[in-house]
């Protein structure tokens, strides 16, 4: 399906290769193909093979990398499955509002990212995605199993694909969406920014949490980050001469 074939699958530290295969299967039952691990425990592994039962094809295919930010260089939309509490609060969507988000971009690169199977995403990387999912578990049993998990979202996902109508689907807009590498220097730049501008105050942690939580919960042009930085620049070098 050609809604799907952008839409990368991020694994973020899997501990187990077996839940590496069953979300290889999972994938190929819903028409996804492009997996992204993020340094795994253990792979390859003949234990992942036999779990994808006949979806060895998308591990043989899978790209391995070190940093979630390697995962996400090139993606304009992320969306992050988490169950993670955090001190700086980021409404979380249901899995039927946060797949429209990745469905919303069609044509351009995009992310469903899950995190460690003992511990699951950090603040900061959650704070490197657009859009965080939660399923609606039970309180009394919150912990799912990583390819249950996986199977429960990308179902939404490819039940959207094959339900959507012309008019459901947002109008993109004009110009190029900004790449996770792109988002990551500016909010860097920022970062350094605000140190200068107020050196000596406490909080600048929590602060610049904030700040990247209000420019990552749209996804926004890379014209419009270049103008910002352009900003920043301007900002800097009035500080640097004074």
């Amino acid at each position: 399906m050609e809604t799907l074939k952008n839409i990368r699958i991020v694994l973020v530290e899997p501990e187990h290769p077996g839940n590496i295969g069953a979300v290889a299967r999972a994938m190929a039952n819903m028409g996804l193909s492009r997996l992204v691990l993020v340094a795994p425990l253990d792979f390859p592994s003949p234990v992942a093979i036999a779990r994808a039962s006949g979806a060895a094809s998308i591990l043989e295919n899978a790209t391995v990398v070190q940093t979630l930010d390697e995962a996400l260089a090139e993606c304009t939309m992320v969306v992050a499955s988490t169950a993670r509490a955090r001190t700086v609060r980021w409404p979380a969507k249901s899995p039927e509002d946060a797949m429209r988000s990745l469905l919303r971009d069609e044509g351009r690169t995009s992310a469903l990212v899950f995190g460690r199977e003992s511990d699951g995403l950090t603040n900061a990387e959650l704070d490197r995605c657009h859009v965080h999912a939660r399923i609606p578990v039970a309180e009394s049993f919150s912990s799912m199993n990583l390819g249950s998990a996986v199977s429960v979202m990308l179902y939404e996902l490819r039940r959207q694909a094959l339900a959507a109508a012309p008019e459901e689907v947002e109008p993109h807009d004009e110009g190029e969406r900004v790449n996770g590498a792109d988002m990551r220097h500016f909010l860097e730049h920022f970062r350094v920014v605000l140190k200068k501008v107020d050196p000596a105050r406490a909080g600048l942690g929590k602060r610049h949490r904030v700040i990247t939580r209000v420019f990552r919960r749209a996804p926004m042009l890379a014209t419009e980050v270049h103008m910002l930085r352009g900003i920043l620049s301007a900002i800097e070098a009035k500080i640097d001469a004074s």
